[in-house]
């Protein structure tokens, strides 16, 4: 009831259609041809993906429990899966380098003790790295690994300078600990001087503004306190070190395995002795071949491909649908399923959510416009990448009538611009005058559709969509004594 005239009541089915419904029947979602709900749950700035994605997993099977039979929960999507390969890459990175440099310094000193000295440089400035990182609430993410990867090259530099000077006064008849002393004076300054000058080198790098400076500075720090580090081991420990367990070269006896490897890389050393004295003979011709490799560099520099951000293989891409303006929903519906029918044939798409109308995403939530999120299977189980896969999709969906397909491979960082949107790149005006604006967007719009290997281009400006303006005559319904 929802009024009395003439002492009657006035009940609402008499002046409008009721049945049982929901609040927005304008908007349709799909995982696996199934109706589904979707729940977004995203993490505070500050806090770490993998935590947080590792705390929800835990809770679900508490929400399951208290979920109807009918009901089925399921994770839609993981972002941290590619997190966690990346790191997994890059930590593999990490110790096949630590291997190969240590390999390295056993085949040119050709000696336990002495690489066994060298080596024990890595872990602890791992470990000193480690602590400074938890100090600054740093966390092992792709930028510090990378970081420390690089550091394990130079983290050793300092450390065989000073051992190979230790067993040059050795080689003299000096004790190790005589040895120890004499030779780190002479290169201690050195050292300083070689650490000072790398870690200076990333010191810009802490300074740099904008998204870069604050992407690469966890980098900077984390690789510059690696250096200074290992140059304070390199002065400290390794003299220690050889003081205590490193033996004279003429006390100890080698096999034919020494012997074999000293003829070896005593050839190399005649080969750099005849390249040195060539070099030195014809120093024009030595210093054309230089200026032509700086030129030779500068010119590969200028035409190298360059990119902030490249295009990531994540195992998932997004596709957006967009009919003619003033389309119904059904009709949106039903070319939308047209689309799912072709991506769902693709043998390398192992799932993908199908949106429709109202709600969040790059189309704003208007009744022509649809989105789907796709899953991929793993990189090791298909061929093809997904740049590869969408290309091959293309012209696919191209052919279903009424509507278009934009399909986009998202960068993992996505800068500015609306989220989802339905290409990578964006071009945002802005006007106080709204008549100006409504102008200029289509004529940029038609301008950057004639650039040489654009495709895709779009606009959200919407100016064709049908309304309707309702003006209300506030006397006449106060007259009927309506509100």
């Amino acid at each position: 009831m929802i009024a009395y005239r003439n002492n009657n009541p006035v009940r609402l089915n008499e002046v409008a259609r009721v049945y049982g419904g929901i609040e927005q029947d304008k908007s349709a979602n799909f995982y696996r041809g199934m109706r589904n709900i979707n729940l977004a749950i995203q993490k505070q700035p500050g806090t770490n993906v993998v935590a947080v994605v590792d705390a929800v997993k835990e809770l679900m099977p508490t929400f399951r429990q208290s979920l109807p039979p009918s009901v089925l929960l399921d994770v839609r999507t993981d972002r941290s899966a590619s997190i966690r390969e990346s790191v997994h890459d890059v930590k593999l990175t990490l110790y096949l380098t630590f291997v190969l440099v240590v390999t390295v310094i056993f085949i040119f000193l050709r000696s336990i003790t002495a690489t066994i000295i060298s080596g024990l440089t890595l872990p602890v400035t791992m470990a000193a790295t480690f602590a400074v990182m938890y100090l600054f609430n740093y966390s092992l993410d792709n930028l510090s690994l990378m970081a420390l990867t690089l550091s394990v090259g130079f983290v050793v530099d300092n450390t065989i300078v000073m051992l190979e000077n230790i067993v040059r006064h050795m080689e003299m008849g000096k004790s190790p600990r005589q040895a120890s002393f004499d030779g780190s004076k002479e290169v201690a300054f050195t050292i300083v001087a070689m650490t000072v000058s790398l870690v200076a080198i990333f010191i810009p790098v802490l300074f740099m503004g904008g998204l870069v400076g604050r992407l690469l500075e966890e980098f900077a720090v984390t690789i510059g306190v690696a250096i200074i580090v290992s140059g304070f081991l390199s002065i400290s420990l390794t003299p220690m070190l050889c003081s205590r367990f490193l033996k004279p070269p003429h006390t100890q006896r080698h096999g034919a395995l020494y012997n074999m490897t000293e003829r070896m890389f005593q050839a190399w050393l005649n080969a750099y002795d005849w390249s040195l004295r060539l070099s030195l003979k014809h120093r024009f011709l030595t210093l054309v071949s230089s200026l032509l490799l700086v030129a030779g560099s500068g010119y590969l520099f200028m035409i190298v491909p360059k990119g902030f951000l490249p295009s990531e293989d994540q195992d998932r891409f997004q596709i957006s649908v967009e009919g003619i303006q003033g389309i119904g929903f059904d009709e949106m519906l039903r070319h939308q399923m047209e689309v799912a029918a072709i991506v769902e044939k693709d043998p390398d798409i192992i799932g993908f959510s199908n949106n429709v109308g109202g709600g969040g995403g790059g189309g704003g939530g208007q009744l022509n416009t649809g989105r789907m999120g796709i899953d991929l299977k793993p990189k090791s189980e298909r061929t093809r990448s997904v740049d590869q896969i969408i290309a091959e999709l293309r012209p696919q969906v191209a052919k279903v009538p009424g509507v278009r397909v934009f399909m986009v491979n998202q960068p993992p960082i996505n800068l500015g611009g609306q989220q989802g949107a339905r290409s990578i790149y964006q071009f945002t005006l802005q006007d106080t005058d709204t008549a100006v604006l409504y102008g200029s967007a289509p004529l940029l719009e038609a301008r950057i559709k004639e650039l040489p290997g654009i495709e895709d281009v779009n606009s959200d400006l919407r100016l064709n969509n049908p309304q309707i303006q309702v003006d209300i005559d506030r006397d006449r319904v106060s007259s009927l004594g309506l509100t």
